[in-house]
């Protein structure tokens, strides 16, 4: 994409409603605009690293086995009035009536519309185990919303819904979520502790909440100074085999993490002082194992091997896919802007023309933007008549993790500048080299 027909409205100012380093640099870096309290639009920068950890999150709930379809956003009133949270669930549900006076409501999730799916297809247990997850916009009424697209009212947000047999069988639909969330938020370039946690409206026993580690946090957090070392890296994982995947969620759950709402401060003072860790945290997920507690009441049966009929067993899981954007700029960036982990970045590389309008500089440019694009990626060229400071001074702020610099001094030697934006190193080389450069960098995102 060339920077001169693209639209990237960044603010040279920060904006005054802007109480946290995401909302700042959403608006500063022209990726969001907000059209309402806790309602934004997403501009092209912005729906464009969305749709990126949204292909991620496909990916990875694909390999576990996991089946995409799409609910709507609006729901009949008459299904959560079967599960008894239609009344419970509070004011964050924004409830709307229809032109024939029914009562509808936006969907803030989707365990009853899951549930009425399943019974209506599935009766027998030879149809399990059954995972169905969707990615879709959500809407909770909160009193403040606030923080940008980290509390907002409306946010994108993967849930999926598992449904088995016995309740071993949905632990271990439980653990190969956990699997799965881990090798997502790694791959993104984030470091997502799971804690134990409350359930909420959601219910259930079993739960853990994914945080990533920030002074932005909403939630106070107590953890092992070992946990945020642990990787799964590029290993291999059979999640069809029970016994491995339970071995790595013991992995990643038995060292100490957990959320205020859980802290036992009696078994946090067991660790070592030194690895005593207390700090703040941002939840990008949750998984939730919660039974029969809304087959039962909707009737979702199966019939079993001896031919009687049981209560499906079913879990939730989520990932906010808009609010994971927002953390992901919590966790990358300093006092220029963004820094974007490869992962997840809008462009792959940016290219800044130092002397636009000069035949050899111009020639050189529209090369390495002909040779990345070849190779499957996609640069940003900044084309613009600018002053080169302006030039940096916008790659920093929208935070693409490599820059190529093209100008007559460098040319004139035969080489181009390549900086890395997370260590602000930079390297001349060759312009072919450069591009060989930035295609190994991506051949293992």
């Amino acid at each position: 994409m060339r920077l001169s027909r693209y639209f990237l409205p960044v603010l040279k100012e920060n904006p005054a409603e802007a109480q946290i380093v995401s909302h700042r640099l959403m608006l500063r870096a022209g990726m969001i605009k907000q059209q309402a309290a806790g309602i934004y639009s997403w501009l092209p920068l912005g729906f464009k690293v969305l749709k990126r950890i949204e292909q991620i999150v496909h990916e990875e709930q694909i390999r576990a086995g996991h089946i995409p379809l799409l609910m709507p956003t609006l729901q009949p009133a008459d299904l959560w009035r079967e599960s008894g949270r239609y009344d419970d669930y509070g004011q964050e549900m924004l409830r709307i009536k229809d032109r024939h006076d029914r009562d509808m409501l936006y969907g803030p999730t989707n365990e009853e519309m899951i549930t009425d799916i399943f019974r209506a297809h599935v009766s027998s247990y030879k149809e399990l185990p059954l995972t169905l997850y969707h990615i879709q916009w959500k809407f909770r009424d909160e009193v403040r919303p606030r923080f940008g697209v980290m509390r907002g009212r409306e946010f994108y947000m993967k849930d999926g819904y598992s449904f088995d047999l016995t309740r071993e069988d949905a632990l271990h639909a439980y653990n190969r979520h956990m699997v799965s969330y881990l090798r997502t938020y790694e791959r993104m370039g984030l470091t997502a502790i799971p804690m134990r946690a409350a359930s909420g409206p959601i219910g259930g026993d079993n739960t853990h909440e994914f945080l990533v580690l920030a002074q932005t946090g909403e939630s106070e957090v107590f953890y092992d100074a070992k946990v945020p070392e642990l990787k799964l890296g590029d290993r291999e994982v059979d999640y069809d085999d029970r016994d491995a995947v339970a071995a790595i969620c013991d992995e990643f759950t038995t060292l100490y993490a957990r959320t205020d709402e859980t802290h036992d401060e009696a078994v946090f003072n067991e660790i070592p002082e030194e690895r005593r860790c207390v700090g703040r945290g941002i939840e990008v997920g949750q998984i939730f194992y919660f039974g029969t507690k809304y087959s039962e009441a909707m009737g979702a049966t199966v019939s079993t091997p001896d031919g009687t009929r049981v209560p499906v067993e079913m879990g939730s899981h989520g990932i906010g896919v808009s609010r994971l954007l927002g953390a992901l700029i919590e966790a990358n960036h300093d006092d220029k802007g963004i820094i974007w982990p490869e992962g997840v970045t809008p462009f792959h590389c940016g290219i800044v023309n130092l002397k636009q309008g000069d035949a050899a500089t111009d020639s050189a440019c529209n090369a390495l933007y002909k040779a990345l694009t070849e190779n499957g990626l996609e640069p940003l060229y900044d084309d613009r008549e600018e002053r080169a400071g302006a030039k940096f001074a916008t790659m920093d702020l929208i935070g693409l993790p490599w820059r190529i610099t093209v100008g007559p001094r460098g040319l004139g030697n035969g080489v181009v500048e390549l900086t890395s934006r997370r260590t602000g190193e930079s390297e001349e080389m060759a312009p072919e080299a450069a591009v060989a450069r930035i295609v190994e960098i991506y051949a293992n995102h």
